[in-house]
């Protein structure tokens, strides 16, 4: 019945697509400001009227980023002095750098269990707070790149506090609100019920409580991730049954592949919008097909034998829908997940990593995915141009040397962050140390952490302990820069862009619209990730297919 499942969330988000996309535009590009976004503008001493060039949005950005980084890593420290701790102790200084670093760039990768670890205030007025404002800068830089594309002529690109508050109020805190009780009626926690002992199949164990809904919810929403209990999203207090589980889905995709109809709007194409949701459609189409083939056919003794994979999955969502929730996270930067990665049929669990490796754009995180997913449409046109000798143009805007440099450095952030993270880790005896795997598949744990960490996703394939102090400090150090360079990089290309006055269309001008160039981005995708990441997966994933 797996095939039911992905077809009917693909209908929901087909019937969303046009109202959220059309909402969000009209969020984005109004000129009043309601009186609980004034009142924030005069707490915050913000000219919300006032426009930015993209050099002062982005060192608002990234004050408003490092101020985050810093409140949250106290909250941790002083966890046993706050009201609501539960009696837990102070958070250890590398996993509270970690974590802090980990919420605040919408990577939320997790080093420690934290149903055991976090208080009851920690994880609502830190961590949960972090899910909404790192998703609503996502969304944020993703509206200024728009912008560059839409205006002409002027070196502005809007108020970075002004996207902020915004995006948190008018779209993330509505949906999350109800998306919450719709997973309370599911069967998901709320409360603030501390440790206490319940009975269990193999005897009593201690179980604690929390605001789990709320947290669960504008985790899968805002493309975040971080759990409040260790299994994440296998937990039943976090995903109780088989509709839950397609509801977390579907609140994963919801945002991601409706900005592309926002986009269409802003830039006055909307036809621009649908061959950009065209490129997603396919890529997460082609991803969730295969993850799904490789796990119900397995390729071992036990697998074919009971006709799937199913270890390290939950019985109450089998192995189909597991294996599409699967790639549903790791195609966005979501990082939750419902089964185990490191259980996965080795190319199952290559697709899995090679979804993050294609940049996380089909659809990609909040936000993320689109200025992602336009870096990659300047560069299929910059290429196509090198074809039939012309300056390559997108939307009327040329991309020149200084367009394509910085599209370049985007593009090749993450892919050094993984492979020189990745092969520190297999050269010095603190990353050896912490394996509990060699071969193939040990690479393939170290491989995907540092993948995971740098794309900004935060799932665990698992297998590698990370909660010790050079793993929390190198990945805290990829999730920064994984973050933080491609995101300069992209309002940089803004301010570029929109400072330029469109040229007029003639017949050499590429069609951007056509299945034509939706066939060019996804060939470019591919081929660009493939010829970076190949001989590291020929060492992984591929390798141990091949010798399973």
């Amino acid at each position: 019945m797996g095939w039911i499942f992905i077809a009917s969330l693909v209908l929901a988000l087909v019937i969303t697509h046009k109202p959220l996309g059309d909402y969000m535009y009209r969020v984005y590009t109004s000129v009043k400001h309601n009186v609980v976004e004034r009142f924030i503008y005069r707490l915050l001493g913000v000219q919300a009227d006032s426009e930015m060039r993209w050099a002062v949005y982005a060192r608002s950005l990234l004050a408003f980023s490092v101020i985050s980084l810093l409140v949250l890593y106290g909250l941790q420290r002083l966890q046993d002095k706050l009201f609501l701790s539960l009696g837990f102790d102070p958070v250890p200084d590398h996993i509270a750098w970690n974590t802090a670093v980990s919420f605040v760039t919408n990577t939320n990768w997790q080093a420690y269990s934290g149903e055991s670890t976090m208080g009851h205030l920690v994880q609502m007025s830190g961590l949960a707070v972090q899910n909404f404002v790192s998703a609503a800068v996502g969304m944020a830089v993703a509206i200024t790149l728009v912008r560059g594309f839409a205006r002409r002529g002027t070196d502005t690109l809007g108020n970075f506090w002004v996207d902020l508050v915004r995006g948190t109020i008018r779209i993330l805190l509505p949906i999350a609100f109800v998306g919450a009780l719709v997973l309370v009626a599911g069967g998901l926690v709320q409360n603030f019920i501390g440790p206490h002992e319940i009975a269990g199949l193999t005897g009593p164990t201690n179980m604690t409580g929390g605001p789990v809904a709320s947290q669960e919810v504008i985790k899968e929403l805002g493309t975040n991730g971080g759990g409040f209990y260790n299994t994440n999203s296998a937990h039943p207090f976090e995903n109780a049954t088989g509709w839950t589980n397609w509801f977390e889905i579907f609140l994963i995709l919801l945002i991601p592949f409706a900005l592309p109809r926002t986009f269409g709007k802003m830039v006055g194409q909307i036809r621009q919008g649908y061959a950009i949701l065209a490129v997603m459609g396919v890529i997460a189409l082609f991803s969730v097909t295969l993850t799904n083939v490789f796990e119900l056919a397995g390729d071992a003794t036990v697998p074919q034998a009971i006709g799937a994979a199913l270890e390290g999955k939950d019985v109450r969502f089998g192995v189909a829908n597991s294996a599409t929730f699967g790639a549903a996270t790791t195609l966005t930067s979501t990082g939750a997940v419902d089964s185990f990665h490191d259980s996965y049929t080795p190319f199952g669990g290559m697709m899995t990593l090679f979804n993050m490796m294609l940049g996380e754009v089909a659809p990609g995180g909040v936000g993320a995915g689109l200025y992602g997913m336009l870096i990659l449409a300047v560069i299929t046109v910059f290429v196509a141009g090198l074809m039939v000798g012309r300056t390559p143009e997108y939307l009327g805007k040329k991309i020149g040397a200084r367009e394509i440099k910085l599209a370049s450095m985007y593009f090749l952030v993450t892919p050094i962050l993984v492979l020189v993270g990745t092969a520190l880790a297999m050269g010095n005896e603190a990353g050896l140390a912490a394996m509990l795997n060699s071969g193939p598949h040990g690479f393939s744990e170290i491989l995907y952490a540092f993948t995971s960490a740098s794309n900004n996703n935060g799932s665990a394939f698992g297998g590698v302990t990370v909660n010790t102090p050079w793993y929390d400090v190198a990945l805290g150090l990829c999730m920064l820069f994984g973050r933080f360079l491609p995101i300069v990089f992209v309002l940089a290309l803004a301010g570029s862009l929109a400072k330029q006055t469109p040229v007029p269309e003639t017949a050499g001008t590429l069609p951007t619209h056509r299945p034509q160039f939706v066939g060019m981005v996804v060939g470019v995708t591919i081929i660009l990730v493939a010829l970076t990441f190949l001989p590291a997966l020929a060492l992984g994933p591929l390798a141990e297919g091949l010798l399973s």
